[in-house]
Parts: structure tokens; C-alpha cells; sequence
């Protein structure tokens, strides 16, 4: 066998002494295809000549399969920035995706940290879902974790770093069921529903934001209302995106902008591939838009070259004039229309419309793939608790209906 066999620290004559020592070999696997100079592969630590003739055996036979890979030496800490920024250079994903991805990461490294990639086992990465799982972070955040760090293994085998993939079989330990046996806990269960309006308690508020609005409310929140969109979504539509005579309403993209900047923001495409929609609304809605589109061509005219027209309805009139109004602006003007209900308001915010537009179509018998659709959404658990909530108190409501039909005409027999 061709290859260098060498007894570290040891002078014996014999190849099988007792003094402790170990063998170690260095083998030709031939040619670096990149530099052409010739590559050599090591093995260290074997107790005998025979036992490293053995695995350099072994080795050999590897390469002659082409099965051999030389795992890499690199931190995990270092390979995981190096996945993530190829990761968001090939997906062109959304900064707020890379943060989650970057808040995986952060989440592993004091675990992973001075470990180099080739020495997580399976046993270890699995310690760490379950000890993750101890300190008590959601099921949601658990997946979004062991997802990304699939997402780091997988380069590396791809790049033939890493001779197996110890996270394969690794599982996320699942909560108990409990099966609820009362009264006080299905309230409970009810209780972790999302927020949202009972129709009596959105016509009030809708009331107040005509008596009580400032300029904009009007058309913010009857949009928000009567179409469900996110709030992202709702303060990048420009006019081009309405058409006033179909009575539709197109949604191509969200607002992105970590530092509350007003003129540093980024137009980034919808949450989904199925956000992106096209939705028919009602006569309202248009009329509440054309008297805005209406209002704002007057401010335009008064800003005049200091106005920095994109097309956007709901934009700045303040400072940065045409520029879309911050998220947190609507947050601020619902807290402050809040104030002025008479029932307790607290609880709601801009998304408690989304789930409000819900709730209401599921009451109008709506089926639950056109909510979807219309939410911009093709799976979505919240979505679906609110329609089950809904359409099962509305079967009860019909149960005890059709009950107290049948027992006014039905006559009790003679006791």
C-alpha cells in the first residue's frame, strides 16, 4: 500500500511495542484539480502499524469509489454566516426573513459556537431541540430553528464538508394533549382566540372613526375593515392599484422598514405567493376612496414641488409630504379612536380588523377557501380557529332555532 507510516515519539525497533505511542499515516489521493499540486490525506491516533494500514486501506478504497470527502475544519459559528448570506443573496428574501433566520442562528451558537461543523453529532443537536424546548420557546420558534439549521447542514454536505448529516432523524418534542374535561376549560381554550370585532362592536367603532377621525382615518380603517389586508399592505396601495369602476383592489406588495425611517423604507413583495390577490370590495369602500383621492389632490397642489409623488393614498402631509405614512401611525391613530368606545377597547389593534373581516364573512356563510383567498393566504391556522369558532356557534344557534320551532307545534302526550 502506498503511503507514509510514522510511530509519533517513539524509537522502538518493533512495530508492535507497548510504550503507548500511537501510528499515524499520510497516504497520495492525488491531484488538486484547482492548483494541480498534489493532495494527501491523513489519519492519526491508531494503537498499531496494522490498525492505520487498516484505515488508510479503507480511505483508499473511498476515493477509488469516489465516496471519500474530506470533512472541513470550520466553526459553526463562521459557516452558519457564510450559509446566510448566500441564503438571502440566492432566495432575494425579505430582511425581516433573514432576521428570523439570523435569530436561529443566535439561538444555536451557545451550544454550537467553538465547535467546529464536523463535531455536532446527532446526539448533541438533539440535546439541544430538547433543552430549547425546556426553557420554554414556542412550538412555532422551535420549527423555525431546527428549519434553519437544516438549511446549514444541507449546504455543507452539498459542498462535501460534512461526511453525514447528524440533524437527519432529529426530531422537535411535541407538547401533551390534554383532553379538556369542563366547562372552565373549553373558556379557556375560547379565551386564546385572536381579538377581533363582533359586528355590533364594529359599527361602533366605525361610527367613531366618522364623528371622532382625523384626516385619513376615514379611508384607513374602512379599507381595513372591509377588506382584511394587512396593515403593511394597506400603506404602499397607490392609485394604480385601484380601479374604480370594477370596485377592485389589487395588492402586489408590503412595506418594510426596521428603523421607523420615513424616507428609508423598501417596497418587498407580499408575506406568501398567494398574498398577492386581486379582491373585489364594496361600493363604500370606492366612495370613501374617491373623496380621499379627492381631499389629497388638494393638499398635492398646496405642497406643489415639495411633494414627492409615488402615487400612494396613504401618504405623509406633514413632514416628508407624499412619502407612505409609517406602520405605527395607524397603530397610533386606532388607540386614540379606541378611547372613545363605550365597551372595553383595549385589547383590539389594526390586525383585530383582519381577523374582524374574517369572523364576518365566516358569519355571512362564506366559504373558508374564498376567506382565504380574499386574506391573501393559502394555509392559515389563525384563520381557521376564528372560521371553526364562528360556524360553530352559528350550528348551535340553528340547533336551538330548529328546537324551539318543533317544540311550539309538537304536543306532549297525556301524562
Amino acid at each position: 500500500m502506498k503511503g507514509h507510516y510514522k510511530k509519533r515519539g517513539c524509537t522502538c525497533p518493533i512495530d508492535n511495542c507497548t510504550c503507548g505511542k500511537t501510528w499515524s499515516f499520510v497516504i497520495d489521493v492525488g491531484r488538486n484539480p484547482k492548483n494541480g499540486r498534489r493532495k494527501q490525506a491523513t489519519g492519526a491516533g491508531f494503537k498499531t502499524r496494522e490498525e492505520a494500514e487498516l484505515a488508510a486501506a479503507s480511505l483508499l478504497n473511498e476515493i477509488n469509489q469516489g465516496s471519500y470527502i474530506k470533512e472541513s475544519n470550520i466553526l459553526f459559528k463562521d459557516f452558519a454566516q457564510k450559509w446566510l448570506l448566500t441564503y438571502s443573496e440566492r432566495t432575494g428574501c425579505k430582511p425581516s426573513t433573514i432576521r428570523l433566520r439570523q435569530y436561529s442562528i443566535n439561538k444555536l451558537l451557545p451550544y454550537f459556537s467553538p465547535l467546529k461543523l464536523k463535531m455536532i453529532s446527532d446526539e448533541l443537536y438533539q440535546a439541544v431541540l430538547d433543552d430549547l424546548k425546556e426553557q420554554g420557546l414556542s412550538q412555532s420558534t422551535l420549527e423555525g430553528i431546527h428549519v434553519t439549521c437544516k438549511m446549514i447542514f444541507k449546504m455543507a454536505l452539498s459542498k462535501r464538508m460534512l461526511k453525514f448529516n447528524p440533524i437527519e432523524f432529529a426530531y422537535i418534542p411535541r407538547d401533551k394533549k390534554v383532553i379538556i374535561e369542563s366547562e372552565e376549560d373549553e373558556e379557556t381554550v375560547e379565551e386564546e382566540l385572536p381579538k377581533y370585532f363582533e359586528k355590533e362592536e364594529l359599527a361602533q367603532f366605525l361610527e367613531i372613526v366618522y364623528e371622532k377621525g382625523l384626516y385619513m382615518d376615514e379611508p384607513i380603517f374602512i379599507t381595513l375593515a372591509y377588506t382584511g389586508m394587512r396593515v403593511g399592505e394597506l400603506v404602499v396601495l397607490k392609485w394604480k392599484d385601484i380601479d374604480f369602476d370594477r370596485r377592485t383592489i389589487s395588492i402586489t406588495k408590503t412595506y418594510n422598514n426596521e428603523k421607523n425611517n420615513t424616507k428609508n423604507y423598501m417596497l418587498v413583495t407580499p408575506k406568501t405567493i398567494s398574498s398577492k390577490r386581486k379582491i373585489v370590495v364594496d361600493e363604500s369602500v370606492i366612495e370613501v376612496l374617491r373623496k380621499h383621492k379627492l381631499q389629497q389632490e388638494k393638499l398635492i397642489k398646496q405642497f406643489s414641488k415639495s411633494y414627492h409623488d409615488k402615487g400612494y393614498i396613504f401618504a405623509n402631509f406633514n413632514r416628508h409630504p407624499g412619502y407612505p405614512i409609517l406602520t405605527k401611525l395607524v397603530r397610533t391613530r386606532m388607540t386614540r379612536l379606541l378611547k372613545f368606545l363605550e365597551f372595553q377597547s383595549k385589547k383590539y389593534n389594526p390586525h383585530s380588523l383582519r381577523h374582524t373581516h374574517t369572523s364576518l364573512l365566516a358569519e355571512a356563510e362564506v366559504d373558508i377557501e374564498e376567506i382565504m383567498e380574499r386574506l391573501g393566504h393559502s394555509d392559515e391556522k389563525t384563520t381557521r380557529k376564528i372560521y371553526l369558532h364562528v360556524t360553530n356557534v352559528m350550528k348551535r344557534e340553528a340547533s336551538e332555532k330548529f328546537g324551539k320551532l318543533m317544540r311550539g307545534v309538537i304536543k306532549k302526550p297525556r301524562e
